[in-house]
């Protein structure tokens, strides 16, 4: 079972998040980024989901407690976040699960929902211990918004994306994963017939897709156990 957290900032102020572990105690560390909705129960769940699958996880929460169920709730919440101090969470959360006792290596994965997708993109252009990223209906146009995107990042890209969807530029995905490939960087990014957002949230009935949810679990499970074990056998071989 996973717990509730606090750890400090660098301006001595706190930010709170949930830590999950694997049953087997260590493994791969793993930051999960919520979408606009806050840290609610879904994704609570999402990081016990992961760490069943041998993964330290840590779910920052950006909103301090605060959860949106409805889509004009969560434009409120998204509006009351600064994105520097949001960015500036997401380090600290990193760097706490660097430093965590149960996490192997010394790089880890990201996970990013929507607005979540944008902050894991960002991240990994400032720290490149932010090695695989799985990108969830957002993030999709970081070539676009950050300048050199693809070669600023060292990270590998698996990402999820609806076939309808009015928040994500569809045309800008094909397009960052052709600058990722260009600049050397492993890139698959996925499309799921008759899908919209949020297709992978099981508390959104209106969009949720089984059969894509599915599909798209196996995919981000095999991706992250095959690029960060990976990392752990160089550093282990160095």
């Amino acid at each position: 079972m996973g717990k509730l957290i606090e750890f400090e900032t660098e301006d001595g102020s706190t930010t709170k998040g949930y830590l999950a572990t694997p049953p087997q105690g260590k493994g791969p560390g793993l930051l999960l980024m919520h979408a606009w909705w806050g840290l609610n129960g879904f994704f609570v769940s999402l990081a016990e989901r992961f760490a069943e699958e041998g993964f330290v996880v840590l779910a920052p929460d950006l909103y301090d407690g605060r959860t949106a169920s409805t889509i004009e709730g969560a434009e409120q919440l998204r509006g009351t976040l600064n994105p520097d101090d949001g960015i500036r969470r997401e380090i600290v959360a990193l760097d706490y699960l660097l430093k965590h006792p149960n996490v192997e290596g010394r790089h880890v994965g990201t996970i990013g929902f929507s607005m979540g997708g944008g902050y894991a993109t960002w991240l990994s252009t400032s720290r490149h211990e932010v090695t695989a990223i799985v990108l969830f209906y957002g993030g999709g146009d970081a070539g676009r918004w950050i300048d050199d995107f693809a070669n600023q990042t060292q990270a590998s890209f698996l990402g999820h994306f609806a076939e309808h969807d009015p928040y994500e530029p569809n045309e800008a995905i094909p397009e960052l994963e052709g600058q990722l490939h260009a600049s050397g960087k492993e890139a698959t990014f996925y499309f799921y017939p008759g899908t919209g957002h949020w297709f992978f949230e099981n508390d959104r009935p209106d969009a949720f897709n089984a059969e894509a949810a599915r599909l798209a679990w196996e995919r981000t499970t095999e991706f992250l156990k095959r690029a960060l074990p990976k990392e752990k056998a160089k550093r282990g071989a160095a």
